[in-house]
């Protein structure tokens, strides 16, 4: 079995059906009657909007059982699009390839895309021309319960929405199509966001703070920024809005990581590449450097569509140009979200904003034995420590929630011990992130404040550094 992989690398979330899988595509055909056709050009459609796309290169017909490697191949798609044409139920391999991708649309979700090419559906439903003369020669040669299994799942097939290629004067056109619906398959798929009860803690009140802000009924563009310092929780608070949302708007991204993708070679321009992915086929082109992508998202792709945009962890004036630069690149309704810890950044590119605010004592104190302690009742001493540890990290869920679970399990002088070193790395390393975004005037200020003027009143503070000219 030779199969083919094309693409890149798309991560997704794991649950029953938003779960973790190497492959966004399996390509199930009969291959004598569109391998050289439809499939071919269905399969470029596919890998021309980077879906990862796996399919059967060689016309197997050994009678065999479907392979291990086949049967693994299956599981580890998202989707699987299953071209009925009209010599499909006349092969072994492509029933038993079927129930195997039932299979896993039951137990795993799999996504399933029927296509009837050349054909009347419901001759696949009731088993009719071809499908009756294919179904004539296997009584003759299988078990009774095996072509039963094969009846029954071509009429499950055959009851999924999809679609006839009857009904497009170009083929063309129903390429296109199918393209866009998986690949809006595959971006629903990344929508939920695998979220622990802790970074839940304190959420309602922000929630109904930004949602006051952000306008989903106002048919104006509407960039609007998330800030404040590190480990806050901008970035869950932008997952749980866009989740709520995203259904009201045809298209929707999350682009994650935007420093720190950008960080890298290519990296800008790989997000814009995603960005255009949506894009059909029709007009899609290579994407040779940022300032050709910016000119293409700034084309009016989505002229007549309402988007929703997240743009998470932006560091740099430079992404949100080549990103989204301008109101004008967008229509009517659209909504870009924009977590960020510089708020200078959103004031230089005209956004609304809302600063992300600390945790409150009560649900510092909360967050804190939730992780320490999970369901258990700590002790009086303990509780005592935990104050102590609430108080140091002064509302800021990150620190909370490291050392919450740096803590958990540990003996009383281990907690002794580990409140008299600095904090753990987990901690440091978000904070880090922070004090390396500062410019080199800003970082001596910094400095200077957390060294020798610690604990001592603002107003004293600004008027020594001002003194020192600073």
């Amino acid at each position: 079995m030779a199969l083919e992989a094309h693409g890149v690398e798309y991560s997704s979330s794991c649950s029953r059906s938003y779960r973790k899988h190497k492959h966004d595509v399996f390509l199930s055909f009969r291959g004598e009657d569109t391998r050289k056709t439809f499939t071919d050009h269905l399969y470029a459609a596919l890998c021309d909007n980077r879906l990862i796309t796996l399919r059967d290169e060689e016309e197997l017909e050994r009678g065999e059982v479907i392979n291990l490697s086949l049967n693994q191949a299956i599981e580890d798609s998202l989707s699987a699009i299953v071209v009925l044409s009209k010599n499909y139920a006349s092969s072994r391999w492509c029933l038993n390839e079927l129930l195997k991708i039932l299979h896993f649309k039951k137990e795993l979700g799999l996504h399933v895309f029927p296509i009837s090419y050349g054909i009347d559906p419901s001759d696949v439903r009731h088993q009719r021309g071809s499908f009756e003369e294919a179904f004539v020669k296997h009584e003759q040669k299988f078990a009774h319960n095996e072509v039963q299994r094969w009846r029954d799942a071509l009429k499950e097939v055959a009851n999924i929405a999809g679609w006839n290629s009857q009904d497009y004067r170009y083929e063309i056109e129903l390429v296109d199509l199918v393209a866009e619906k998986v690949m809006r398959s595959k971006l629903n798929d990344e929508l939920p966001f695998d979220l622990d009860d802790g970074e839940l803690v304190g959420i309602d009140v922000k929630i109904a703070e930004f949602e006051s802000v952000l306008s989903n009924t106002s048919e104006e563009v509407q960039f609007i920024g998330i800030w404040g310092m590190g480990g806050l929780g901008k970035t869950t608070l932008a997952k749980i809005v866009y989740e709520r949302i995203y259904k009201n708007y045809e298209v929707h991204f999350f682009l994650h990581n935007v420093r720190e993708k950008s960080a890298k070679e290519g990296g800008l321009l790989s997000l814009q590449h995603k960005l255009l992915s949506h894009s059909k086929r029709r007009n899609h082109m290579e994407v040779r450097d940022c300032d050709e992508g910016k000119m293409l998202i700034k084309k009016k792709r989505w002229c007549n569509t309402k988007v929703l945009l997240v743009l998470d962890d932006v560091s740099l004036i430079s992404q949100l140009e080549n990103l989204a630069g301008k109101k004008e690149w967008f229509g009517q309704g659209r909504r870009i979200i924009i977590t960020t810890r510089d708020q200078r950044l959103l004031v230089e590119h005209g956004v609304s904003q809302y600063k992300m605010n600390f945790l409150s004592q009560v649900d510092s104190h909360q967050l804190f034995l939730q992780k320490a302690f999970k369901e258990d009742q700590p002790n009086e001493h303990y509780l005592e420590l935990s104050k102590t540890v609430i108080k140091s990290a002064k509302g800021l869920p990150l620190a909370l929630k490291v050392f919450g679970s740096f803590l958990c399990g540990r003996s009383e002088s281990e907690w002794e011990d580990a409140l008299r070193k600095v904090p753990p790395n987990g901690i440091l390393e978000i904070l880090k992130v922070s004090f390396d975004g500062l410019e080199y005037n800003e970082k001596n200020i910094f400095l200077d404040i957390a060294c020798f003027f610690n604990g001592m009143a603002k107003d004293d503070v600004i008027q020594i550094l001002e003194n020192c000219g600073l």
